[in-house]
């Protein structure tokens, strides 16, 4: 087998064989791939993962929408239902570190690909498995989305305005994300475990359990009370003033959560007085007249711009924000400053934006590196890397087990 393909971060020299589709999965290594892993991505040989068909919006034909997910990996088309199929992926797996999948439960087992059968042989292998409720449980062999699995955790009945109106999810996929982070960390240490023994295991996550621990806050108030927190639009379970607040212009965000902040709060607003008053005297009367308390500040903020309140409470110590819609926040100077939109060079789309890395490393620091890979772009690289000479992979191009741009 040639060299390793090397990235740059702290996972150089880790190989992923990712067989993952849509958005947890290709989470979890885009991650390790910022972090400097070769990630591999195996797609389905009719059509590849479907993201590449969640469109609009496409650049010079190539789905946004998959470019963020996979940018940073390489690609390779390959038919697993094929005997040969089989026999090149466990040719990748010889030289891998970590497999990713998150098909539905059962699928990798037809294949002859589960977790029990590779680890006899590839005893090193971390085997990723990502679902929508686990592998394990009466749910298992469920299939799992994003908007099930809000609903299910709990997430769609304490996000909204408020009492009596419709359950609504999240705006972003969080669940999915979520899920991709927490795989992302137990690989990693998994990948501890390995360097320590030379042990491979199995690591298991789920959509459903990245949402439940989306509920922290809301968990202990009902484990403590009995009681099932409900919706509270951006209002804070457990803390007051924390939450959004209309101005002349906009909004804005205050987080008042403390006792020091509500005082430099009523400072900032020239208010006082309400220090005094003994519905607002500390957080608990705060939380219990939250409703009243709004109503005593909102008219305040409602009388200067948005920007003349961030100047101030900045100047006064309290935490505020503005409300930004996703194309201001992409503009906003700290996301610059700190590489969360970077530029990368794709064969096709051409010059293009995508987010950054969001962990710093003083001394081994990743990077996005590079673009999303064309549909079975690098097939004949990384066959190459796998020892398979050009005749070997003419000919599994020829009988369809493999497609090459």
């Amino acid at each position: 087998m040639t060299e390793k393909h090397m990235g740059q971060g702290p996972l150089a020299g880790v190989r992923v064989i990712e067989l993952a589709h849509i958005m947890a999965g290709p989470v979890c290594g885009l991650m390790l791939g910022d972090m400097g892993a070769d990630v591999i991505k195996v797609e389905k040989i009719d059509g590849g993962d479907d993201t590449r068909r969640s469109v609009p919006p496409s650049i010079e034909g190539e789905s946004a929408a998959y470019m963020m997910m996979n940018r940073g990996k390489r690609g390779i088309a390959l038919d697993l239902k094929s005997p040969e199929g089989k026999a090149v992926l466990r040719r990748l797996l010889a030289d891998a570190d970590v497999l990713i999948e998150n098909y539905r439960g059962g699928t990798m087992e037809k294949l002859g690909l589960g977790y029990e059968t590779l680890r006899q042989e590839f005893p090193g292998l971390i085997y990723c498995a990502l679902s929508g409720f686990g592998r394990t449980g009466p749910y298992a062999d469920r299939a799992g989305f994003d908007l099930v699995a809000q609903g299910m955790s709990g997430l769609m009945s304490i996000t909204g305005e408020g009492p009596g109106r419709p359950p609504m999810k999240c705006g972003p996929p969080v669940t999915d994300i979520t899920a991709g982070i927490l795989a992302a960390m137990g690989v990693l240490a998994a990948y501890t475990h390995k360097l320590k023994t030379g042990e491979g295991q199995a690591v298991d996550t789920s959509l459903f359990e990245a949402g439940i621990t989306l509920t922290y806050w809301q968990s202990a108030i009902a484990m403590a009370t009995g009681v099932a927190p409900g919706p509270m639009g951006s209002a804070h379970p457990l803390n007051a003033p924390y939450e959004a607040f209309e101005t002349a212009d906009g909004w804005i965000t205050i987080g008042a959560a403390n006792q020091t902040n509500w005082l430099r709060l009523l400072g900032v607003l020239g208010v006082e007085e309400l220090a005094n008053d003994p519905r607002f005297a500390a957080n608990r009367d705060r939380m219990a007249h939250r409703e009243e308390l709004v109503a005593a500040l909102a008219p305040h903020f409602r009388k200067e711009s948005s920007e003349s309140w961030l100047a101030r409470l900045e100047e006064g110590g309290v935490p505020a924000g503005p409300v930004l819609d996703v194309l201001a926040m992409q503009r906003d100077p700290q996301t610059l400053a700190r590489e969360m939109v970077v530029d990368v060079d794709h064969p096709k789309a051409g010059r293009m934006q995508t987010l950054g890395l969001p962990v710093k490393f003083s001394q081994t620091p990743g990077q996005v590196q590079g673009p999303a890979p064309t549909f079975g772009q690098h097939g004949r690289t990384i066959l190459a890397e796998a020892g398979y000479d050009d005749a070997a992979i003419e000919a599994l191009v020829a009988i369809g087990v493999i497609r090459v741009a």
